[in-house]
């Protein structure tokens, strides 16, 4: 089992993670205490992942709100909590959350990029705490195998080079996120 802490680069928000890694797949557990556009939120979740590193469900909570409960299935359609198809969703394999550099990790564990390459992938981008979902285009090139890559958010044209450990968890997002433990 494997830990990791990170603030928000303003001081306004902390995160603590736990991931588990076993032959079955992946669980991460999380808790954020943070603020969006002056707006603050508690925020609980877990992501399950297969061994493949491919998410299979994403179970989000609100302190005192909203929860959002998300499936993923092998041929990569998504449904809510009542079974409901997200066909907006379709194809997307990762999941990025606003509130965290967790969500980072996902693709970047799971394409195993080599130096200079890069890689376009859709994700269910969820904004929080709106807990508004929509499919969204990145990318990721790998800059140092295992230590950096560089992330697009090919809607926004957004881009930061993210550096991580050997777990591919975030050591630093810049402007963002920072780990602290």
């Amino acid at each position: 089992m494997k830990s990791a802490r990170w603030s928000q680069e303003d001081g306004t928000g902390l995160e603590h993670l736990v991931m588990e890694v076993s032959g079955k797949g992946v669980v991460i557990e999380s808790a954020v205490v943070g603020e969006s556009d002056a707006q603050t939120f508690g925020l609980v979740y877990r992501i399950e992942c297969d061994g493949r590193w491919q998410v299979t469900r994403l179970a989000l909570k609100l302190a005192g709100g909203a929860a959002l409960d998300l499936h993923r299935d092998d041929h990569d359609a998504w449904r809510d909590a009542n079974g409901t198809p997200l066909d907006a969703l379709r194809g997307c394999i990762d999941v990025d959350l606003t509130a965290t550099p967790f969500t980072n990790t996902l693709p970047i564990r799971r394409l195993a990029l080599v130096r200079g390459e890069r890689r376009v992938i859709r994700v269910a981008y969820v904004r929080v705490p709106e807990l508004a979902v929509n499919a969204a285009e990145q990318a990721y090139t790998c800059i140092e195998p295992g230590r950096r890559y560089r992330y697009e958010g090919l809607d926004t044209g957004f881009t930061a080079e993210i550096t991580v450990d050997a777990d591919g968890l975030v050591l630093d997002y810049p402007d963002l996120f920072k780990r602290i433990v």
